[in-house]
């Protein structure tokens, strides 16, 4: 079994910073990538950021470009979403999304409980 814990939502205003973490847990052989995702109300979930777990390559939401960052720390099965400049628009829930393969498993994607950001303006 296989647990996500995020942490560092929150409110904030137009301009400023938070920094969100995603920790997974439990009986994972491997871990091909690591995601952000966003859901605004009314809205599908949309990709935010990407990262490569073997070496490190991004992948960036157009509309997050210059302002978000996404890293991670492989020997603690962490990433982290770094986010600058927030504008209102950013407000949603944000998930974390890890493709990964549990012992003895078929590769898959699993989810964090989502975390609440709230940009005001």
């Amino acid at each position: 079994q296989v647990q996500l814990v995020e942490s560092g939502g929150g409110l904030v205003q137009a301009g400023g910073s938070l920094r969100l973490s995603c920790a997974a847990s439990g009986s994972i052989f491997g871990i091909i990538s690591m995601g952000w995702y966003r859901q605004a109300p009314g809205k599908q979930r949309e990709l935010v950021a990407l990262i490569i777990t073997s070496g490190g390559s991004t992948n960036y939401a157009d509309s997050v470009k210059g302002r978000f960052t996404i890293s991670r720390d492989n020997a603690k099965n962490t990433v982290y979403l770094q986010m600058n400049s927030l504008k209102p628009e950013d407000t949603g829930v944000y998930y974390c999304g890890f493709d990964l393969v549990v012992r003895g498993g078929p590769r898959y994607r699993y989810w964090g409980q989502g975390t609440q950001v709230t940009v005001s303006s």
